[in-house]
């Protein structure tokens, strides 16, 4: 591991003593699990994106999933 000094406001930090107590770990081990998570919701949202604009640019086409529609089973039959 390394070492990073960081800028927080005290407010921040203040809330975050508060959680770390609760929850019984630490500043650090908080802020690695917090920074993982906001990591990956950035990579799910710049996949959301790409998505979207593969579908803007190659929009589904009405046929596209209508040969599968003999092999869907809704359990109502």
């Amino acid at each position: 591991m390394k070492t990073v000094q960081m800028t927080l406001d005290e407010d921040l930090v203040l809330a975050v003593d508060k959680v770390v107590k609760k929850i019984h770990t630490t500043r650090s081990a908080f802020t690695r699990d917090a920074l993982r998570e906001a990591i990956g919701k950035f990579h799910s949202s710049r996949l959301e994106q790409q998505h979207h604009r593969g579908y803007e640019i190659h929009p589904v086409s009405k046929l596209e999933f209508s040969m599968w529609e003999d092999e869907q089973d809704w359990g109502d039959k």
